[in-house]
């Protein structure tokens, strides 16, 4: 089996993301799981997510405390127990939200006998990948110490030696395209909100009122303005020490300004990606999801087939 061929079957992330503690969650009528591939818009979700839910509000220390990732161990050996009971201590008093980027079935999808709900946001691959590679190298060094992983594991300096090196070697295409293939079955339930980066970015209002919609929140309309400002990326990004998961572990886990970093979409080709990569990327994404149309709404978003 080539390389390309075993991306459609594995996905070998790093020792910090154990997606099997997502089995071992109590769920709650209510809970709201944020289900997104790596940079595309995660962030800004669990911020939307919490800005709804509060009314608009700036007093938040870390966004990792208020949408705690569910997989995410914030040192070696770290008791999945301790996970799962903190996870278990928050409040009842409003749904909780939760971070991932698993899909089914390594995130149970409830579909029967409880009130959960699932937004899961998908991003053109392309622009994903060339985001991923400046992202993962300004994690910390005093997270690779930790974690006892050299940095060039899974670090370069440009985005072909990325994509060959680190994405195609490891089969990290899985970690998009098969994510979408996992999701895509249930793009109907009642439950689960499919959103793409690209229309999120297009109209930013209207799709913070789909996912409140969504969620059935009503924010006040003196309210409105609040979360607008506070779901910029402008603000985000003035106010990025409240995005980078400082309080997640032992050790910070990245430098400052990694989580925050453009924000933008359809810009691959400036960040790196080559027309080679991009046919490379998406013969092995079609392979792994052979769904013609899951993977036209992937790369271009608009109208859910």
């Amino acid at each position: 089996m080539s390389t390309s061929e075993q991306s459609a079957t594995r996905h070998a992330g790093p020792p910090w993301i154990r997606p099997e503690i997502q089995q071992k969650i109590a769920w709650r009528d209510g809970d709201i799981v944020i289900s997104v591939p790596p940079k595309s818009g995660t962030t800004w979700t669990m911020n939307i997510v919490h800005q709804l839910l509060t009314g608009g509000t700036a007093e938040f220390r870390d966004i990792y405390q208020e949408v705690p990732w569910i997989e995410f161990v914030g040192y070696p050996g770290e008791p999945h127990d301790d996970i799962r009971n903190r996870l278990e201590a928050m409040p009842v008093g409003r749904p909780r939200a939760f971070k991932t980027h698993s899909a089914p079935p390594a995130l149970p999808f409830i579909k029967e006998g409880a009130q959960m709900k699932y937004i899961v946001v998908f991003r053109n691959p392309e622009e994903a990948l060339v985001s991923f590679r400046p992202f993962l190298a300004q994690h910390s060094d005093e997270w690779f110490a930790l974690w006892q992983m050299p940095r060039a594991a899974i670090c370069r300096t440009d985005f072909p030696s990325f994509y060959s090196e680190i994405v195609d070697k490891n089969g990290m295409q899985g970690a998009f395209f098969g994510f979408l293939g996992a999701w895509w079955p249930f793009r109907n339930e009642k439950n689960v909100l499919f959103l793409h980066f690209s229309d999120m970015k297009r109209d930013h209002r209207g799709s913070i009122a789909k996912i409140a919609k969504f969620l059935g929140v009503e924010p006040g309309a003196d309210r409105w303005p609040a979360i607008l400002e506070y779901t910029s990326f402008p603000w985000m990004k003035q106010n990025e020490d409240k995005f980078e998961a400082g309080t997640a572990a032992k050790v910070p886990p990245l430098m400052k300004g990694a989580m925050m970093r453009k924000g933008e979409a359809g810009k691959a080709r400036a960040d790196g990606m080559t027309d080679e990569i991009s046919r490379h990327l998406r013969e092995v994404g079609s392979r792994i999801c052979p769904d013609p149309a899951a993977v036209d709404w992937f790369y271009n978003g608009g109208v859910l087939p």
